[in-house]
């Protein structure tokens, strides 16, 4: 199978890729289940990607109830090298408005219900995740913000909730205590099972609305906050678009051999089947 240089994963308002040509929706087997969604795939630029809508088609899927390990797995399984995900976040900082973009480069864990990991059967494996981002592959999108003129900070620590239900008041006080500046419900599983698998991750966190911390929360409307989502998700159009222009972005750093190269276990003892399940996410023969 032909590789896809990047695979677009779109959270709340991003179910599509618009420009996308030649589109097949592929059904692709988990070993974990069933994906959010059957894999859409086809051309921009005269590029091939793929996009998957993390929620679903029509988002019928809470972030607790995101398989993100099949989500992942079937990229893998498509050749995906890159991913890029686009995502909905609160602010947790003045200065991180709504209607900006964050290159997200660090994550605060506080979920408590996600399967995170592909490594819980008899196959110990401790993956380092000192840099939970793929530097240069976020450098490159940076660059592409820059171009189109849209508001971005280079950095940000997201803080992945387990959700559905938002921050009370003391949380979001204390997660800026941390020094978090975005706070989501998604991302983080993406970029543990990503780097596991050997596929670069991206995390573009877009703006929608200040978390509950500040003092004009309450006066915010939900139409305000679904029309600063829609101007949110054309910017991503547009930077899809500029992404995928020409030769696309290839990230360099050689991720594909970290999880075999922290192995613990002793590969000829693991089971049979583990090694089954495992076989695209570590490329076993």
């Amino acid at each position: 199978m032909n590789t896809i240089k990047i695979a677009f994963i779109g959270g709340s308002g991003l179910y599509k890729v618009d420009g996308l040509s030649d589109i097949k929706w592929v059904k692709v087997k988990s070993s974990y289940g069933l994906p959010s969604s059957e894999i859409c795939v086809g051309n921009i630029n005269g590029n091939k990607v793929a996009f998957l809508p993390r929620h679903g088609k029509n988002h019928n899927i809470s972030p607790s109830k995101v398989n993100y390990r099949a989500n992942i797995e079937i990229l893998k399984k498509l050749n995906v090298e890159n991913i890029i995900s686009l995502s909905a976040v609160g602010s947790l900082r003045k200065d991180f408005k709504p209607g900006d973009f964050v290159i997200v480069d660090q994550f605060i864990d506080k979920t408590t219900k996600r399967q995170n990991t592909f490594f819980d059967d008899d196959l110990v494996i401790h993956i380092p995740f000192k840099d939970p981002i793929c530097k240069e592959l976020s450098q490159g999108i940076f660059q592409k913000l820059k171009k189109l003129k849209i508001r971005t900070h280079q950095f940000g620590t997201y803080v992945c909730i387990e959700g559905p239900q938002f921050s009370s008041l003391a949380e979001s006080q204390l997660y800026r205590s941390w020094g978090c500046d975005i706070i989501g419900m998604t991302n983080l599983p993406e970029a543990r099972l990503s780097m596991e698998a050997g596929i670069c991750y991206a995390s573009i966190a877009m703006v929608t609305d200040f978390d509950c911390w500040h003092q004009d929360h309450d006066n915010v409307s939900v139409d305000q906050i679904l029309n600063t989502l829609k101007k949110n998700t054309n910017k991503a159009y547009s930077l899809i678009n500029e992404i995928t222009k020409g030769k696309i972005m290839i990230c360099s750093e050689k991720i594909k051999e970290v999880s075999i190269n922290s192995m613990i276990s002793d590969l000829s003892h693991v089971k049979k089947s583990t090694k089954t399940k495992l076989k695209y996410v570590l490329n076993l023969k």
